[in-house]
Formats: C-alpha cells, sequence, structure tokens
C-alpha cells in the first residue's frame, strides 16, 4: 500500500481529521411548500393574483438559493383545488371563498410548474386523498363541493368530513381526481401525504360500520378491511398514473413509524405512533409491492430521541426499501416550535442529514415545510448552502421507468463579451427509446482541468426546458474555461457530454 495512503487512512480512522463532505451529485432535496390554512403559500387569502405569484416566485427562489431542487406544492388540501382543470372547486385557501377563482384569473399550478422549471426544481403535485373538510364550517362550503353532492360519501371525525375509503366509488374518485392533473399538467410527480383514516383523537370513534357491512365480505376484522381499502387505494394510483403517464414519479410521504416492535416483530425498536394500527396505512406494503416509486417517510425527531430516534428510523427504513427511493421527510420547522430540545441543538439538523448521507440506500431529503426553511432557524438553511448543497445536483434516477439516457447535444459554441460567456449547441439527434431530450446541464472547468462531469462541483446550471442557450454571468476576466454541455431526459436521464468548448474571457 502506498505509505501517504496509509498515513492518511490511519488519521481518518483513529480521527486524527476529518473527512471532508461528499457532495452527491444524484440527491432528492425537497421541501413541502403547504397551502393549507396558508401555512406556507399563499400568506394569506384573497390576495390578488399579482400578489400570489410575487410571493411564489419569492419562495421558488428562496429554495433554489439554498439548493433545493425539488417543490411538493399542495394542490389539493381539503377536496379543493389550487388549479383550474379541476372537478373540485377552487380552495378557500387561495381566495378567500371556496369555489371562486383568483381574480384575475390564472392558473397557480401552471404557473408553479413553470416557474420552478425555469429553476431547474422539480414539481411534484401534493395531494390529500381523504380529507374533505379542515374544519367544521360546513355552510361555507361550495355547493359544488363533493360532499354537497354525494353526502353518502362521508363520516365525521374531529369536527371534520372525511371520505369514508371503504367506498369503491370513493377511490375511483379520488384516482379521477389526481388524473386530472396527470392528464393536464406537466408535473414530474405525484404526491400524497399521511392522512387516511384519521390519526386517533381519544372518545370518538370511525363511523364506518355500515360501510364494512356492505362491503367487507371476506373480512374478519375491520382494521384488516381498512387497511385493505388504503392499500387499494395506492395500488390503483400506482396503475393509474403509470398507465396515463409512464415518466410522472409516484410517492408516498407516510408518518414515521411502520408499526413498533412490541406491536409487531417486523417493526422499528421504537415507542411512538404508527401508521399500520393508527391510520391503517400499510406503508411498508407499498414499498414491497413497488406500488410507489419513492417513499418518504416523516422522520420528525431528534437523533438518539427517546421515543422514536432518527437514527433508528433510518436504519430500519433503508431496510425495507426494496429497490425503491427513500427520501426522509426532516423538520426545520421543529426548531421553531421548540417542542424537542433536541432541536435547538444547531448541529441536530446537520448531523441527519450527514447520517442519512452515510447510508447508500437513502437518495435525499424533503423539509417541512417551507416558510422554516426560509427562516433560517438556528443558521440551518445557510449550512445548506455553504456545505450540504453547496453544489447543484440532479434528482436520483428511477431505472425502473427509464434507463436509457439522451445522445449527447451537438455542436457547441461559446463567445465572449464583456466579461460574459455565451454558449449555444444543437439540440442531440433524438434517443433510441425515441424520448426527446427534458433539458440540459451546463459544465464549465478551467483551462488546464481534466474534463469530469461525475463531480457535481462544475454544474454551473441545470435547467428543464429546451432552451439551447446559456449566459455565464460568473466568468471573469483573463481567465480561459472549457465547457461541455449534456441532456437530460424527463427521469433526469443524462447524456454523455457534448465536444468541448474552450474560450478566453476578454
Amino acid at each position: 500500500m502506498n505509505y501517504r495512503l496509509f498515513i492518511l487512512i490511519y488519521l481518518l480512522a483513529t480521527g486524527a481529521v476529518r473527512a471532508q463532505t461528499i457532495t452527491p451529485k444524484r440527491e432528492f432535496r425537497g421541501v413541502w411548500v403547504a397551502t393549507v390554512e396558508n401555512i406556507d403559500w399563499p400568506h394569506k387569502p384573497a390576495e390578488t393574483t399579482e400578489q400570489q405569484q410575487t410571493e411564489l416566485l419569492a419562495i421558488f427562489d428562496a429554495h433554489q438559493a439554498a439548493g433545493i431542487n425539488a417543490i411538493i406544492l399542495q394542490v389539493r388540501p381539503a377536496a379543493d383545488a389550487l388549479y383550474a382543470k379541476s372537478r373540485e372547486p377552487w380552495s378557500k385557501y387561495l381566495t378567500g371563498k371556496q369555489g371562486q377563482a383568483p381574480a384575475p384569473l390564472y392558473d397557480p399550478l401552471s404557473f408553479a410548474i413553470n416557474a420552478a422549471h425555469e429553476r431547474g426544481m422539480e414539481l411534484h403535485a401534493w395531494f390529500n386523498p381523504y380529507r374533505a373538510t379542515k374544519d367544521d364550517n360546513f355552510s361555507g362550503l361550495s355547493p359544488h363541493h363533493i360532499t354537497n353532492i354525494r353526502p353518502g360519501w362521508f363520516f365525521i371525525y374531529g369536527g371534520q368530513k372525511l371520505f369514508d375509503p371503504g367506498i369503491p366509488e370513493v377511490r375511483e374518485y379520488i384516482v379521477q381526481v389526481i388524473l386530472d392533473v396527470v392528464d393536464n399538467y406537466n408535473v414530474d410527480g405525484i404526491h400524497l401525504d399521511d392522512y387516511f383514516y384519521p390519526y386517533h383523537i381519544a372518545g370518538q370513534q370511525i363511523h364506518d360500520q355500515q360501510t364494512f357491512a356492505k362491503y367487507g365480505t371476506g373480512f374478519a376484522d375491520i382494521n384488516d378491511w381498512r387497511r385493505n381499502n388504503v392499500n387499494l387505494l395506492v395500488k390503483m394510483l400506482n396503475d393509474s398514473i403509470h398507465q396515463h403517464n409512464p415518466r410522472i414519479k409516484f410517492g408516498m410521504s407516510p408518518s414515521g413509524v411502520w408499526a413498533n416492535k412490541y406491536q409487531n416483530p417486523k417493526g422499528s425498536d421504537t415507542h411512538g405512533g404508527d401508521s399500520y394500527y393508527e391510520l391503517y396505512a400499510d406503508s411498508k406494503k407499498w414499498v414491497e409491492e413497488g406500488w410507489v416509486d419513492y417513499i418518504n417517510p416523516q422522520l420528525y425527531r431528534p437523533l438518539n430521541d427517546r421515543l422514536v430516534p432518527f437514527d433508528v428510523m433510518i436504519n430500519w427504513w433503508s431496510e425495507h426499501t426494496y429497490g425503491k427511493h427513500l427520501y426522509i421527510g426532516q423538520a426545520p420547522y421543529r426548531i421553531i416550535e421548540n417542542k424537542l430540545p433536541g432541536f435547538r441543538i444547531p448541529s441536530q439538523l446537520p448531523q441527519q442529514i450527514s447520517y442519512l448521507r452515510k447510508n447508500p440506500r437513502v437518495q435525499g431529503s424533503v423539509y417541512f415545510s417551507s416558510n422554516s426553511l426560509i427562516n433560517n432557524p438556528l443558521g440551518f438553511t445557510d449550512s445548506l448552502k455553504k456545505n450540504f448543497y453547496r453544489y447543484a445536483a440532479l434528482p436520483p434516477v428511477m431505472l425502473w421507468r427509464d434507463s436509457i439516457a439522451p445522445n449527447a447535444p451537438r455542436q457547441p459554441i461559446a463567445k465572449a463579451d464583456s466579461g460574459k460567456v455565451f454558449i449555444t449547441w444543437q439540440e442531440p439527434v433524438t434517443a433510441k427509446d425515441n424520448e426527446p431530450v427534458y433539458g440540459y446541464v451546463i459544465y464549465r472547468f478551467n483551462e488546464n482541468e481534466v474534463i469530469n462531469t461525475d463531480d457535481p462541483k462544475y454544474i454551473i446550471h441545470i435547467q428543464y426546458n429546451l432552451q439551447c442557450t446559456y449566459e455565464d454571468k460568473a466568468a471573469k476576466k483573463g481567465k480561459t474555461y472549457r465547457y461541455v454541455i449534456t441532456g437530460i431526459d424527463r427521469m433526469k436521464n443524462e447524456s454523455e457530454h457534448s465536444e468541448i468548448v474552450d474560450i478566453a474571457v476578454k
């Protein structure tokens, strides 16, 4: 063994020096933008269209600056819509009154998709599948709200109206609602959160016994039947989404604990609220059966937590990925909430990122929620900008969806003028799967550097559009640069790089 290499390995092993943080080129870096109760956007209902758009662009700019590469936008908080091409009424969180369109009229989802893609970020449409109202103000519902059209589809629990998942027509309806977005919008993903059957409230019961009596044939236990109802919806969504568009990702964000070991020997060594028994959500099965492309458990607890340790949950989930992607839901909001002391330690969330990055079965993080991240609690967002997300990253590929990369862009040309470099190229020849190119990645190297597109520090721009031009405003006069361009398809498979183009900046 090389002597210097031996010494370095020894120093690292003994802790005498620390290994530098490795920034991966492929990593999912998402953030939830919540619209329910105007948590993140719009800041308040009944704003003008211009105000809403200005706010959303500012939110996206802030997340782009922090290194985020995926926006998970809540578009259906309560059987309503923050998009125009919907069978459900406009959301009151958008306009102040359910059923009232924004003025002047625009389509918030189309606007958000375009804005995200212009900034090199994916846009996943986030749906609450079963929540029909967020409160008990039923008189404020639109006459066209589904609770007024099909009142027999719902039960009341905790003062809210909830879809009854045991009714087959309910499942069909929810699938069709989501397919409206799949068919009409250029979203990168469909995302469901953790609200299936309701979280337990002491003294209350789920009133679905009549539904069980009607549709529960073959089930002796109502709890098994409830879990099967949720499973049926998840499988229907997976099949339907990918039948309509095989290039759209489908992901779920369940509560962090599938089941505790004291409840189920296959569960995690934890003592927390679970999804399997409390919410009738068999999240492990969804991954095991291949019904989702990614699972995004909400692990909103500190490392070494007494009841639900973050590190224990990372290890458990990483052992149950079954070849699909695992993104970890992290909680900057906990710092602001100030209920769990562990989150008041500035190193808590950075240490969580370091921990999950050591696990090759974890492909990224999603943060709840947007405002918390923008507020930079305890400097956490600064740590993303300056350290963990210092360099851009592409989302990880999903080879079971698409494994064929585009061909390389052609005939790159670079021109320098007034300290800027203008690059143009020709689109690549169509790939062998006949899928068109979806965007481009531009790399810049110094004149003596070897071309290495595996290292993200050389990425200067990622775009999700077909524009074959880029202006490098960060180039410095007196330097000579080398540029290459790669093509990416919708699933972010990347081509070989183009020919090298050298340019001296004057």
